[in-house]
């Protein structure tokens, strides 16, 4: 099972890097990095997850992609709200694990541990015993998707921009919710005849023919580690000060100023 966990992390590693960018972080957002990445898995990558997902997904991946979302603010899921991003110092544009990740209480850090548990588990049985699978499973499937929305890396200050109050186009909304939800909708709505399959479809073909030169690139990292999550989150720490917080002040308008 070694391999194909393996193989399945790389599969994560190489569809959030490819979806940088693309796509924000709501539902249909985490819903399309799990789908694009289970179309890329191997068979026996396929059976082993199958195996660790519950009964209602249906052996689909990107059914339980949202799941970390729908718990973290019932009363026993409390403690995973604050592994769904990393907030840096104000203004600092950079990401620093030490820093900015303390405790290991974030969610590179989480991305660590989710595939220490699962790795650990391919290796010896016996730790089955100590970790919920499944549940880590879920947990790595959605945070390698979080860790690629900028603002999951984004100020203290201003909680990665929750607090930035914004309009896109003529509703009101903050900035962080821009990019989780509202860029993808009305991208869905203009390109894709509101059908979040179609972009889907979409995606994968620029998978194989527009950014196929650089596959080879995105699942690769150093010292050889499993999961590497530390250049993503400074790639987007970046992409939030470029984009999102550019031309970002309290009531401004969004809609019309991202080109979408």
């Amino acid at each position: 099972m070694g391999l194909t966990l393996r193989m399945w992390v790389a599969s994560l590693l190489l569809l959030t890097h490819l979806l940088h960018g693309a796509l924000c972080w709501g539902d249909d957002g985490h819903y399309a990095v799990c789908k694009i990445a289970q179309g890329y898995f191997e068979e026996e990558t396929v059976v082993a997850v199958k195996k660790l997902l519950p009964a209602y997904a249906d052996g689909e991946l990107a059914a339980v992609c949202s799941w970390p979302d729908e718990i973290k603010r019932l009363p026993q899921w409390k403690w995973t709200a604050a592994l769904h991003f990393a907030d840096t110092p104000d203004d600092k544009c950079n990401y620093d694990y030490s820093r900015d990740c303390p405790n290991d209480w974030c969610v590179t850090g989480a991305i660590f541990n989710y595939t220490n548990q699962l790795m650990s588990a391919s290796k010896d049985s016996q730790s089955i015993v100590h970790y919920n699978l499944t549940e880590a499973l879920m947990f790595l499937s959605h945070y390698m998707g979080d860790i690629h929305q900028p603002l999951h890396e984004g100020f203290l200050g201003d909680l990665g921009g929750n607090k930035v109050k914004v309009n896109w186009y003529n509703q009101e909304t903050n900035l962080h919710r821009v990019w989780d939800d509202m860029i993808i909708e009305s991208a869905l709505e203009k390109y894709y005849n509101s059908s979040l399959s179609v972009m889907i479809h979409a995606l994968q073909d620029k998978l194989k023919y527009g950014w196929s030169n650089d596959v080879w690139s995105w699942g690769s990292c150093q010292l050889n580690q499993t999961a590497c999550p530390n250049p993503y989150a400074s790639e987007s720490i970046d992409l939030a000060c470029k984009y999102a917080y550019r031309n970002a002040t309290a009531g401004t308008t969004l809609g019309g100023i991202l080109t979408l």
